[in-house]
């Protein structure tokens, strides 16, 4: 057996989907230590930077769910959750 490990943390973070060179992201909630690609626990919203106009849907109360169980967001969701009114708690 391996040394001892703290519970996985949860984090808010963006899923690359696209071609290449048109990106499309979704936002989930991830095990921490699973790769960017690679499993999540659910699908929260989409967001697409290439759109003219402000192309990203959010399910906001699960979003505020996952929050106030300590899911932590990633720098760019955080900042993307912060323009759409979400509060987000600061990392330590």
């Amino acid at each position: 057996m391996g040394p001892a490990t703290s519970d996985p943390v949860v984090r808010l973070r963006f899923q690359r989907l696209g071609a290449k060179n048109r990106p499309f992201y979704r936002l989930v909630a991830a095990d921490s230590r699973a790769p960017r690609d690679g499993r999540f626990i659910e699908i929260l919203g989409t967001y697409n930077p290439v759109s003219l106009k402000d192309d990203a849907t959010f399910k906001e109360e699960r979003i505020r769910y996952w929050l106030s169980q300590g899911a932590l967001p990633s720098e760019k969701v955080a900042g993307l959750l912060k323009k759409r009114g979400i509060e987000v708690a600061q990392a330590q």
